[in-house]
């Protein structure tokens, strides 16, 4: 019988049964066939003894390269394909997080439109341009101021909203000849003020971002009531915040939410805080109440950039 001398040396000391110890108690002439067949029962037998013998005889040396061999290639597959798993994980996150940036990109310019839309829209340019017209043979002088104004606030809005952001001066300069236009519609019915401090005039913010809150007031708020009002826009700054406030006099929250039509008010407090939103995130806020002695407060609260 070949193979390892070590299995044949277990094989030979191996206890033989009584029915293969009788057979080979035979003359010697059926003695080799009847080993053979003897040793082949015994190695079919038991394989998991052949195998811890083989084992057993090796050089331990080797058997520990082979451990150390097999345990680094079972360690190194491991990696792999959680190293895949991993990598497939960041490869979706960052698409996703790259489609959210997108999507509120998108929505950030569709509400900067939208909002340039209501600045330039054909009723306001047409009640101004008819004001102006009727004025121009009453008093020149004052249709004149007026048609500076109109084309000083035309250019302010149309450079504003080319720009990611803008300085309060500049928004405080073109809300004051939007005012200012108004009244010449409205008449004394309208009263305003704006109190901006030296050091906040160069304040960066999103552009035209009171503007849909003047608007809501006068259209909303002053409109309505018979005598009209006065709107007060105010900026100040506390630690590293930004408090912007418009308040006006008008009819206040309720009867204001009552002259709204089912579609809305165009650019209103929705898109302003959808802006806030994707300039500042949770930093901002914006809140609206009833203002002290009647008419409506609204607030908003932004961090101070360098």
């Amino acid at each position: 019988m070949g193979g390892h001398p070590a299995i044949r040396e277990l094989v030979d000391q191996r206890p033989r049964s009584s029915m293969a110890k009788a057979v080979c108690d035979r003359p010697a002439g059926c003695h080799g066939r009847l080993r053979h067949r003897y040793d082949h029962w015994l190695l079919a037998a038991e394989p998991p003894t052949m195998a811890v013998a083989a084992v057993l005889a090796a050089d331990p040396r080797q058997t520990l390269g082979m451990l150390l061999m097999s345990l680094s290639a079972g360690g190194a597959m491991t990696y792999y394909f959680m190293s895949r798993e991993q990598l497939a994980t960041a490869r979706e996150e960052s698409a996703r997080s790259t489609a959210q940036a997108e999507a509120a990109q998108r929505h950030a310019t569709e509400a900067q439109l939208k909002l340039l839309e209501t600045q330039l829209e054909p009723h306001m340019l047409f009640n101004t341009l008819a004001n102006l017209r009727a004025l121009i043979g009453v008093d020149p002088r004052r249709a004149q101021d007026m048609l500076d104004r109109l084309v000083a606030y035309l250019r302010a809005t149309l450079a504003a909203s080319r720009a990611s952001t803008y300085s309060l001066g500049a928004e405080f300069e073109r809300l004051n000849d939007y005012l200012e236009l108004m009244r010449v519609r409205m008449g004394e019915r309208l009263q305003f003020a704006l109190v901006l401090p030296a050091e906040l005039v160069a304040q960066q913010v999103p552009p035209l971002l009171l503007q849909a809150l003047v608007e809501n007031s006068i259209k909303h708020g002053l409109e309505p009531s018979v005598q009209g009002g006065r709107i007060d826009i105010r900026a100040a700054s506390t630690g590293d915040q930004l408090t912007l406030q418009v308040q006006d006099s008008g009819v206040g929250l309720q009867a204001a939410a009552e002259t709204l039509s089912p579609a809305g008010s165009g650019f209103g407090l929705s898109q302003v805080r959808d802006r806030l939103q994707a300039s500042y995130g949770a930093r901002a806020t914006l809140t609206v109440a009833d203002a002290a002695g009647g008419g409506t407060l609204v607030t908003l609260t932004l961090p101070l950039t360098p």
